[in-house]
């Protein structure tokens, strides 16, 4: 069913507005997915859609790929142009519901893992998601500190690979704690005296990976917790990498 909708105080129109922000997404238990290419890739990926919304011209060009099973809601341009954060939106979204991330248990968890301890850069995270995706991780955790995987500008920078593999938020106290306690490696990304190069390790069917803070790298209490802390050798005059492009590295490196 495609119901029209042609008034901006619409209520629907006020709750999808509100989706950009932490209280409109919890209100409501959804959060926008914004731009074809996402929304294709939750359809491809079979996520569950709450709505799908757009202009008559996006709703038309997409019409044989749309699922029958969710309501969509024809908008004005002016009303499209007024949802989502981009400053040229395409005029096409989806709503989805909020994962429950109890649901997914590091008790039993299998493969690798990717936890990102205050990770605040939207670019970096959707990076390393999409690494972590083309790597063949099992998922990412945001741990604390680490920006939302809701925010809009994550939610375009992981491009649709979360929904290739799990994603969750959750206290990495709790999934270090986990793994190690079923004798599953936990590297750390460090540099102290007793890190290891990372050529030096095996490779990884299961256990985890750790990368910090942009600034600051990995919490001093994280740090001990970890198997043991690895670091990329540097050749060149350069202080540091990049947090995604060491995460790349050391991804590629240790996934067997």
């Amino acid at each position: 069913m495609r119901e029209k909708i042609t008034s901006g105080q619409n209520k629907r129109v006020k709750q999808w507005r509100a989706l950009t922000s932490k209280k409109g997404r919890k209100a409501t238990q959804t959060y926008l997915l914004e731009s074809w290419h996402l929304v294709q890739e939750a359809i491809k990926a079979q996520q569950p859609l709450t709505a799908i919304l757009g202009t008559a011209e996006q709703l038309d060009r997409h019409a044989a790929e749309l699922p029958d099973n969710v309501d969509i809601f024809e908008l004005t341009e002016s009303i499209a142009n007024t949802i989502g954060d981009t400053g040229t939106p395409q005029g096409i979204f989806a709503t989805a519901p909020l994962t429950r991330d109890e649901d997914v248990d590091p008790a039993v968890a299998t493969g690798v893992w990717l936890f990102l301890d205050y990770v605040q850069d939207p670019g970096n995270i959707g990076t390393m998601v999409r690494t972590a995706d083309a790597a063949g991780l099992a998922g990412v955790v945001f741990g604390k500190g680490t920006a939302s995987r809701y925010l809009p500008k994550v939610l375009r920078s992981m491009q649709g690979s979360q929904f290739h593999i799990q994603v969750v938020e959750a206290d990495l106290h709790d999934w270090i704690s986990a793994f190690t306690s079923r004798h599953l490696p936990v590297y750390g990304t460090n540099l102290d005296p007793q890190a290891k190069d990372y050529r030096d390790v095996p490779a990884l069917s299961a256990g985890a990976i750790i990368m910090g803070n942009e600034g600051n790298g990995m919490a001093p209490d994280l740090q001990q917790m970890t198997t043991r802390n690895l670091y990329i050798p540097i050749k060149g005059q350069a202080e540091s990498l990049n947090v995604a492009i060491a995460a790349g590295v050391v991804m590629f490196r240790l996934v067997g």
